[in-house]
């Protein structure tokens, strides 16, 4: 190669040892920052280590699924290009539904497609609780990753109620391509959807900090998409969302 000055390059997987110490050093490096920001701000070692660990893996496989890959898929002569869909709404609203009958239909247009949801990555990070705290880090956190994703060529389909009107802007500022997708679904469809009742123990003071009951949802002012799933079907949603990312809603 021409940066080394040398007549010819050694094949031998010796040669190319070096380059992936040195990737792993630069891993080390990009997981840093986030892990550090939470020390600073919490002074908690357990959740700094949670943290850093969720770091160091998240970079460790988008090395892995993004090596030689370049950011945007090709569909014959069209570029697929990445984008984030943020599915917000009140519990029970659809979130999980639409994102899960979503994704194999942007499979489908050549996206590479990873799903992150509220549940999910409440299991990554136990200890984080439902305050309006505990529920920024969550959402930012989740911003981070997908991000991050976005920007290895990953379409991000995020399902989070993600209550707060400035939290959802950070994570729209991070990503390059953002939709917001608001589910607008009444609060009185919520509740009669609701198989685990938590609504019911929500009004009872049984659960506390629970969204649309004891802890406001603030309304996206202008989403790139907002659909009432009590008037629309699951596949009517997905259309919408799909013109809009496609560029043509």
């Amino acid at each position: 190669m021409p940066e080394h000055h040398s007549p010819k390059a050694d094949p031998s997987p010796a040669a190319h040892r070096p380059e992936r110490g040195a990737s792993r050093h630069w891993r080390w490096l990009l997981a840093a920052p986030v892990p550090l920001a939470v020390w600073l701000t919490t002074r908690r070692w357990d959740l700094t280590l949670a943290i850093a660990l969720l770091e160091l893996g998240v970079h460790a496989v988008l090395a892995r699924l993004t090596r030689a890959k370049a950011p945007a898929a090709e569909v014959g002569e069209r570029a697929v290009q990445p984008v984030v869909i943020w599915l917000t709404g009140l519990s029970g609203a659809g979130k999980s539904t639409i994102a899960q009958a979503l994704i194999p239909l942007l499979e489908r247009e050549g996206h590479r497609v990873a799903w992150l949801d509220g549940d999910i990555t409440r299991g990554i990070l136990p200890k984080l609780g439902f305050t309006k705290a505990d529920r920024d880090a969550n959402v930012l956190k989740t911003g981070f990753i997908a991000r991050t994703l976005e920007t290895h060529g990953i379409t991000v389909v995020a399902s989070y109620i993600s209550p707060y009107r400035e939290t959802r802007a950070k994570v729209g500022a991070m990503c390059r391509h953002f939709v917001e997708v608001h589910l607008n679904t009444p609060l009185s469809t919520c509740e009669a959807r609701d198989v685990k009742g938590l609504y019911a123990k929500a009004r009872a003071g049984e659960i506390q900090h629970f969204t649309g009951i004891d802890d406001p949802y603030e309304e996206p002012e202008a989403p790139a998409v907002r659909i009432d799933t009590s008037e629309v079907t699951v596949a009517e949603a997905c259309a919408q969302i799909l013109a809009k990312v496609s560029g043509g809603g």
